[in-house]
């Protein structure tokens, strides 16, 4: 049953359309997760759904009496009371918090929030996000909308979190880059990308595969139309006269088909790097130790790293991790032990806390005050190339760094790091408001970096993807040490059954290889070569009988050629007219429903008939002309 439907929305910001004619519905049993890039309106997308941003074009109805509880990015608290007061506040409704403090008390304290009764200005950003997920999945409702929930939860968190969505009773809508979450509580997939919405079955798993037979078909129909393009455009210099309305009909779709948006195959990005030369000792940690008011972070602990190693360092929130990464690279001073730095050492730093000291500045003079080029093994690469790499184009490049949003920005400070080209890469929770393609990009990245990599993450799949060695926080301020990624370390701990995420990460991670054009796992891209294709041999005397050429279409083929765009037309006809059936509908959601159905078989039928009528017309073509 259909809760909330949005037809036809479309959301501007300056001149920029974020949103464009989106047209979909949410049921009572969907649970949504909402992916693209970073300035695709992905929060846009939640605020409009959520009622809280009146769309500039369309309109968005709900069921009524649609409860809607929702996380959003900004957390909004009342500075005169307490954490706890605030958030049995929200889930009560009213002033009153007694008869839920229990509950809000708890739950506070399984997401880090140990004392509750601070007020909210003695809370770090993290906490109050924390606190913010806290009120808002304890506030009864029909509709869950979350914007990054993951972001600042350690990995026991990110586990609690999935186990509670799993049993929330109502729809659910959210946007995060954690790709093993999504594979856990989703079972659909909304992609924004260039102001539309495309709309997948499944988990993120299923939805890289969809989307990549989805790109393959948007080619292949493109590659169609545009030789469709040439031919009509050969038509019309010859002066054909629209006296018939088929005539007319053929002028239009020329027309059509000069101003339809050009669909471009997406570049695999493959970036390699030259770092500097490693010497014989990179970094030696001698039996270091740190506390502060009196608690121990971490003690005694030993490490010889080398050339190749890829490390990763887990443990709940609080227990030390950034604090050990500052004592390595030498920002802070170990209570005890010693750190030694090889001379031929290039430490790239990227903390969690984005150092943008002139937001007016522009893009590419931000990348280029730290370098003009970096070096490849395919030759030099501009500051320009890299950052459309990174997901800013030229328009992009030129715009002062304030306009770009918060995701944006890390993406940007992220890139200022790799540009200075180092040979130990040291990440902190890198994956924060970083969107899925670009941390496709930094894995790729990772996949060709010839140097230490030394990584604190609470990305299960990030942590899989690009270490091979985890170091655990588990308690007494000793760290643990465990060979592969974080799916190994669940093994040697014997947690593995504590994971439901990681049973689909495998599925996940091949998904992602086919549609990056990476090799499988034997090294081979998975493609039939013609060799293979055709070793079967032909059976019997047809093998050698030569085949008769085709001189002009079937019967059947003539008759289909001759009434395809007639039906096409009146496919296109009928699509207008629910279109506007669905826009006086208004509230009526059993009626909507059942239009939204007719619209998405009559749309799913225009598309079979499109491919055929290309078929056809190519095979027009081929021979010569003649239908």
């Amino acid at each position: 049953m259909n809760i909330l439907n949005m037809e036809h929305v479309t959301k501007r910001f300056v001149s920029r359309d974020v949103l464009l004619d989106i047209t979909l519905g949410i049921e009572d049993t969907d649970r949504i997760g909402v992916v693209g890039i970073n300035g695709t309106g992905k929060s846009t997308f939640l605020s409009v759904a959520s009622g809280r941003l009146e769309p500039d074009e369309g309109k968005v109805t709900m069921r009524n009496g649609l409860r809607i509880s929702i996380l959003s990015q900004d957390s909004v608290f009342d500075e005169t009371k307490s954490i706890l007061e605030n958030v049995a506040a929200s889930i009560s409704g009213n002033e009153s918090y007694w008869n839920t403090e229990g509950e809000a008390r708890t739950t506070l304290w399984r997401f880090g929030i140990e004392n509750p009764d601070v007020l909210p200005s003695e809370l770090s950003g993290g906490q109050k996000k924390r606190a913010a997920l806290a009120a808002a999945l304890l506030t009864p409702c029909d509709l869950l909308i979350l914007d990054e929930p993951t972001n600042h939860l350690d990995l026991a968190m990110v586990r609690y979190l999935e186990e509670y969505l799993s049993t929330f009773p109502g729809a659910l809508l959210l946007v995060t880059h954690d790709r093993y979450f999504l594979d856990a509580v989703t079972n659909r997939t909304i992609e924004l990308d260039r102001g539309k919405a495309y709309r997948y079955e499944g988990g993120y798993s299923e939805y890289l595969e969809m989307k990549q037979e989805r790109l393959q078909f948007a080619l292949a129909a493109e590659r169609k139309m545009a030789a469709l393009y040439k031919q009509d455009l050969a038509w019309m210099m010859r002066g054909a006269r629209a006296r018939s309305t088929k005539q007319k009909a053929h002028i239009q779709r020329f027309e059509a088909l000069r101003d339809r948006e050009k669909i471009v195959e997406e570049r695999q990005v493959v970036l390699g790097t030259l770092p500097s030369r490693l010497g014989n000792t990179v970094i030696e940690l001698n039996g270091i130790g740190k506390g502060y008011d009196g608690q121990t972070l971490f003690r005694d602990f030993t490490y010889l790293f080398g050339k190749t190693d890829r490390i990763g360092i887990i443990g709940k929130n609080g227990c030390g991790k950034t604090t050990l990464l500052k004592c390595i690279i030498g920002e802070e001073k170990p209570d005890e032990g010693s750190v030694v730095i090889g001379q031929t050492v290039q430490i790239g730093y990227f903390g969690q806390e984005n150092n943008v000291p002139d937001p007016s500045e522009r893009v590419i003079d931000f990348i280029r005050d730290t370098a003009e080029y970096i070096q490849t093994p395919d030759g030099p690469l501009t500051a320009s190339s890299m950052c459309e790499r990174f997901l800013f184009d030229g328009e992009m490049q030129y715009s002062p760094i304030e306009k770009l949003s918060g995701g944006e920005k890390r993406r940007l400070c992220l890139l200022k790091v790799l540009m200075k080209n180092p040979n130990v890469l040291v990440l902190d929770e890198p994956t924060n408001d970083l969107d899925i393609q670009t941390l496709q990009i930094l894995e790729d990245y990772l996949d060709r970096f010839a140097g230490v990599l030394l990584v604190v993450s609470h990305d299960r799949f990030f942590l899989d993807r690009v270490v091979t060695r985890i170091f655990s926080f588990e308690g007494d301020g000793f760290l643990t040490r465990s060979e592969g990624g974080y799916t190994d370390y669940l093994v040697h701990g014997g947690q593995l059954e504590k994971e439901s995420a990681v049973r689909s990460g495998g599925k996940a991670k091949e998904a992602a290889r086919a549609l990056s054009g990476d090799a499988g796992p034997e090294g081979q891209s998975g493609q039939i070569t013609s060799e293979g294709a055709n070793s079967s041999p032909a059976k019997g005397a047809a093998s050698s009988r030569p085949e008769k050429k085709k001189t002009r279409l079937s019967y059947k083929e003539q008759r289909e050629y001759d009434t395809i765009e007639d039906e096409m037309a009146a496919l296109e006809e009928k699509l207008a007219d629910l279109d506007a059936q669905i826009a006086e509908a208004s509230s009526d959601y059993t009626l909507l429903s059942r239009l939204m159905k007719e619209k998405e078989e009559a749309d799913a039928l225009l598309e079979q008939k499109m491919e055929r009528f290309f078929e056809l017309q190519e095979l027009v073509e081929a021979l010569g002309g003649k239908a």
